[in-house]
């Protein structure tokens, strides 16, 4: 297929320049943008079906027409969500590392799209080549009158800021970052109001995930047909699809949206490594549920991964083998996750640490039979709708699906009080 968010990646040690950039049609899309009014910004990308690629899938254009109707000029804010620390996750690194003015072009359409004044880029703090290319690429714009005021005549008005965060996985909720981002604790708000109508510093706010960004120049540039008829299936697109853990050649590639898992794992991943075999996989990142072989075949959609009981969250796997400890592999995500849970609400401050706790018996060969009914019960405890925000539902998905298709490697740990993989 045609490269369309990696086209300029991959060709050289470093990124396009402004002026190579927009040699190839970088830009052009903004151009169409500021042509247009607004709405009908909005209204172009409510039709090209793009869902946000951060993890939820929620409608992009859907989530901007959220902002109330206000007068010109009125404060509002955009935000990148580039803290990228999802477990098995690293497509946004390499898409602003490869290609920063293509993510910096989608973050200005869609404040032309919203009237936002102001636009901050939410980095992870490890990400420093990221950093360094993107305030590189921000300061060509400003030259250029590509950012700034009255950018390109138009009488668009629009200043980008980097912020290098601290670095707290719970920042990858909009409502914590955006706490984070106005120099206060990063915990989730209470929603509604939700930051579209209340958002940094109660402003109206946008918040998007660079991959979204990313796909928004070639919306307004192609037209939203070509860029629905670029999927395999209803979800419109490509997407970085990407594969850790025992394959032959773990990466990450820019393929159409609906892409067959078992395609992705066996053509671009390569297979297993030699003398390992496939068990599970998780498909979107550590905090979505382990699916196994039957589910090889299924498209990479999300509606279809749902079903299958899990989500295809960053569409990033993490393919479980033969020789690695279930039990050690869930344990390992459940401590990151407790570590990093922000403690505003007493199941996931608590209740994380506590399921870490009977994990690590059950590994050291100290567990009982009943810690696999505490172990379930703390699934029910932690789902959604039973803690503030989604970061303990999600921690406790990898252990639910667990449970349920490599109980028996929990059992075994149980009757041969030790871990069998250590033998």
């Amino acid at each position: 297929m045609e490269k369309v968010l990696t086209r300029h990646i991959g060709q050289g040690m470093n990124p396009p320049r402004l002026v190579d950039y927009q040699q190839s049609g970088g830009y052009e899309g903004f151009r169409n943008a500021l042509r247009m009014k607004p709405a009908e910004v909005v209204d172009l990308v409510k039709a090209s079906n793009l869902r946000g690629r951060g993890g939820a899938g929620f409608p992009t254009g859907m989530k901007w027409s959220f902002v109330p109707p206000g007068e010109p000029g009125q404060v509002r804010y955009v935000i990148a969500n580039a803290d990228e620390m999802e477990p098995g996750t690293y497509k946004d690194r390499w898409l602003l590392e490869g290609d920063p003015h293509q993510f910096l072009e989608g973050m200005m359409i869609a404040a032309h799209a919203v009237q936002a004044l102001t636009g901050y880029i939410f980095l992870r703090c490890e990400y420093t080549l990221a950093a360094r290319r993107l305030q590189e690429a921000i300061e060509e714009n400003t030259r250029a009158n590509l950012l700034g005021k009255n950018i390109l005549g138009s009488g668009f008005n629009f200043s980008l800021h980097l912020h290098s965060s601290a670095g707290r996985y719970i920042c990858g909720e909009e409502t914590a970052l955006i706490n984070s981002l106005e120099g206060r604790r990063a915990v989730p708000r209470a929603k509604p109001p939700f930051p579209q109508v209340s958002g940094l510093w109660g402003k109206p706010t946008v918040v998007n995930n660079v991959e979204t960004f990313c796909n928004l120049p070639h919306i307004l540039r192609h037209g939203p047909e070509w860029f629905i008829g670029l999927g395999l299936v209803k979800d419109a697109g490509t997407k970085i699809f990407g594969a850790s853990g025992r394959v032959k050649t773990p990466g990450a590639w820019e393929l159409p949206m609906g892409t067959p898992i078992r395609e992705i794992f066996e053509k671009y991943a390569g297979g297993m490594q030699d003398g390992y075999r496939f068990r599970g996989f998780l498909p979107g990142g550590g905090s979505t549920d382990f699916l196994v072989e039957q589910h090889l075949d299924l498209p990479m959609e999300y509606d279809v991964i749902g079903k299958a009981g899990s989500r295809m969250g960053t569409g990033q796997l993490i393919v479980l083998d033969d020789r690695t400890c279930p039990v050690a592999m869930v344990l390992n995500l459940v401590r990151f996750f407790a570590q990093e849970s922000c403690g505003w609400c007493t199941p996931c401050r608590d209740g994380l640490p506590h399921a870490g706790h009977i994990l690590m018996e059950i590994e050291q060969g100290r567990g009982q039979a009943r810690d696999l009914e505490k172990l379930e019960g703390f699934t029910r405890f932690l789902a959604p709708g039973n803690t503030y925000c989604a970061l303990a539902p999600g921690a406790v998905e990898p252990l639910q699906s667990a449970l349920k298709y490599f109980r028996e490697d929990f059992e075994r740990h149980i009757q041969q009080k030790g871990c069998p993989y250590r033998h």
